[in-house]
């Protein structure tokens, strides 16, 4: 039997080679290699969400503890006015102007209410709130003690808008409430925010802002 020769031989392997190459290019990689590299991938994505998952779930206690904290403190000290409607809670607003009014200036000697008069919000954002417009007529420590109650307060109120025009008249020489017509003409937009109103599943809250 005649040998073959080592260049026929080493030729031959290098073509069964290139053979088994393209069959591997053509049949298995499609269809065998790459799904199964593409398994691969979404096992590791899995894995990494499963643990992150996994610590934000480890975190919960504590983020309930802290919440449970943020609302004790919030109830202690209530930001937000009670009423759920802005037409009582305008109400409140005057109830407690004319309360700091009557504290600051008994019988209404030094300090009276000219002028309350309910604002309507054009825009209403996350946060509604209920605004009146106010004048006052007062002296300089009976202004101070208002304006210090109505922001000291609770529920906390706001004050913005503050103009003070100087008295037409003279006080009297004695001091206190000096003579009739006499102090300090004062206007002020007076705040409150009402608690933020969630929205029922299905009622479209999000299309609302």
């Amino acid at each position: 039997m005649r040998e073959i020769p080592d260049r026929d031989r080493w030729l031959a392997l290098a073509i069964l080679a290139g053979v088994l190459a393209v069959a591997y290019l053509v049949l298995l990689h499609p269809w065998w290699t790459a799904p199964m590299l593409e398994v691969d991938d979404r096992i590791d994505g899995l894995q990494q969400r499963d643990l992150r998952v996994r610590m934000e779930l480890a975190q919960a206690p504590h983020v309930e503890q802290r919440l449970a904290e943020v609302q004790a403190v919030a109830a202690r000290v209530p930001g937000f006015m009670d009423e759920r409607s802005t037409e009582l809670a305008t109400a409140a607003l005057i109830a407690r102007l004319e309360t700091a009014v009557l504290d600051a200036s008994p019988g209404n000697r030094s300090c009276a209410i000219r002028n309350r008069s309910p604002m309507s919000e054009p825009r209403q954002g996350r946060f509604p709130r209920a605004v009146v417009q106010v004048r006052l007529h007062c002296g300089n420590p009976e202004l101070a003690a208002v304006l210090h109650s109505l922001e000291r307060g609770s529920p906390r109120l706001f004050v913005d808008n503050l103009n003070v025009l100087a008295p037409r008249q003279v006080f009297g020489r004695g001091g206190g409430g000096g003579a009739p017509g006499a102090g300090l003409d004062i206007t002020f937009d007076l705040y409150g925010y009402l608690r933020p109103v969630t929205a029922a599943p299905g009622t479209g809250g999000d299309n609302a802002r």
